[in-house]
C-alpha cells in the first residue's frame, strides 16, 4: 500500500481498510510532500491531510494512531482536539469548527485512488 515518494496518487484495495481501520501515505504535489491518512468510518472511506488545523502538527504522534480511545472520533495527539471522522470538523479542543483538509477519493473497481484536489 506504500507509494513512491514522487507519487501524485495513492492506491489501495478498499477491503484493506476495514471499518475502524486507518492507513497513512505520502503524496508529492507541486514538488512538496503531503502526508495523508485514510479512515474507514461506518463502512465509508474518508481521506485527509495529516495536519492539525490548530497546531500544524501531524495528528498521529504514534504512527497510524488516529482514533480516540472509544473509537468514535479522530484525535490530535498534540493537544487532544477531536474531529468527526466523516466530516473532519473539530468537535472539541482549541479549534472548534476548524476542519481537516480533505483529500479526493475515487473508486476504480475495488481500488481506492487518493489524490490532492487541484
Amino acid at each position: 500500500m506504500d507509494a513512491p515518494d514522487d507519487a501524485t496518487t495513492w492506491r489501495c484495495e478498499a477491503a484493506a481498510i476495514a471499518p475502524g481501520r486507518t492507513a497513512t501515505f505520502r503524496l508529492r504535489v507541486n514538488g512538496k510532500h503531503v502526508d495523508g491518512f485514510i479512515v474507514n468510518h461506518a463502512g465509508r472511506h474518508h481521506a485527509y491531510v495529516n495536519r492539525c488545523p490548530h497546531a500544524g502538527t501531524p495528528l498521529d504522534l504514534w504512527p497510524n494512531e488516529f482514533w480516540t480511545e472509544d473509537g468514535r472520533h479522530l484525535i490530535c495527539a498534540t493537544h487532544g482536539a477531536t474531529f468527526g471522522p466523516d466530516t473532519g470538523i473539530c468537535l472539541e479542543g482549541p479549534c472548534p469548527g476548524a476542519r481537516l483538509e480533505r483529500l479526493s477519493i475515487e473508486r476504480d473497481g475495488h481500488t481506492l485512488v487518493i489524490s490532492c484536489p487541484p
